[in-house]
């Protein structure tokens, strides 16, 4: 039975853990040969790519620090190497500084700026690398958040910055690859059950009170999220292009 993403290559930055493996996991579920990126754990990118070679499906890992914005070409070059082509890029991988306030005298602005560095540099370095190289066709999606349209509580200020980044960014280069059928969107998750969710939610003024703010009153599934980016990935979804579809039950309306 043909699946949906049979014979396309993509790259899950952040891939070895949390919501960047459930996206991997869904990909190559639909077919697609998978390279994922980590920064640090060589162990957990290395259990995600066996979870997926016993899929039956082509993957790799690559070591590959965001924060180090000459290590975008390298990553690319690898994927290249693997598998000969790109066909999707998703920009997963980000990182969360949150819970101080902006005239705080104490803010931690060594910290802040890295997320900054990450979250908006090192996504632009890995897409700019990736863009001449992907075929024509091909799908570029952006893992952003809510917080990038709508914040609901104080202290996350250059963390939703960073995201509402990746939006203009992404509406600039859906305009730029558009001629070449390449389409650009940007997935905004509100809360997730995930490792980085879980290190700033002891930040958040009252997570019962957010979550009431919720018209469903529940946060988002990772396998939801997963199955989104494969619809954005997939043939069905050629048509949209440069939009932000959020995810967050409805938290902002």
């Amino acid at each position: 039975m043909t699946k949906s993403l049979d014979g396309k290559v993509a790259i899950v930055t952040g891939g070895s853990r949390g919501l960047g493996a459930m996206i991997a996991e869904h990909l190559a579920d639909q077919g697609a040969a998978v390279a994922i990126t980590y920064a640090a754990s060589a162990q957990k990118a290395d259990a995600v790519v066996a979870k997926l070679k016993a899929k039956g499906a082509r993957a790799i890992a690559i070591k590959s620090d965001q924060s180090d914005l000459s290590s975008a070409k390298p990553m690319i070059d690898a994927v290249l190497a693997e598998f000969g082509q790109i066909d999707i890029l998703v920009n997963n991988a980000g990182i969360a500084i949150q819970g101080q306030l902006v005239d705080d005298p104490e803010l931690d602005g060594d910290n802040y700026n890295r997320q900054w560095q990450v979250n908006v540099l090192g996504t632009i370095a890995n897409t700019r690398a990736a863009a001449p190289k992907m075929k024509d066709g091909g799908r570029i999606i952006f893992i952003g958040s809510l917080l990038g349209s709508y914040v609901p509580f104080p202290g996350v200020a250059d963390y939703a910055g960073t995201k509402t980044a990746l939006v203009g960014y992404a509406r600039g280069i859906a305009r730029d690859l558009g001629p070449r059928n390449i389409t650009v969107n940007v997935i905004q998750p509100g809360i997730m059950p995930t490792d980085m969710a879980a290190d700033v939610a002891g930040e958040l003024p009252n997570r019962d009170a957010i979550l009431d703010m919720h018209p469903i009153r529940r946060i988002a599934t990772l396998e939801e999220v997963a199955d989104a980016v494969c619809f954005i990935a997939g043939p069905s979804a050629g048509y949209i292009n440069g939009e932000t579809i959020n995810m967050a039950g409805g938290l902002g309306i």
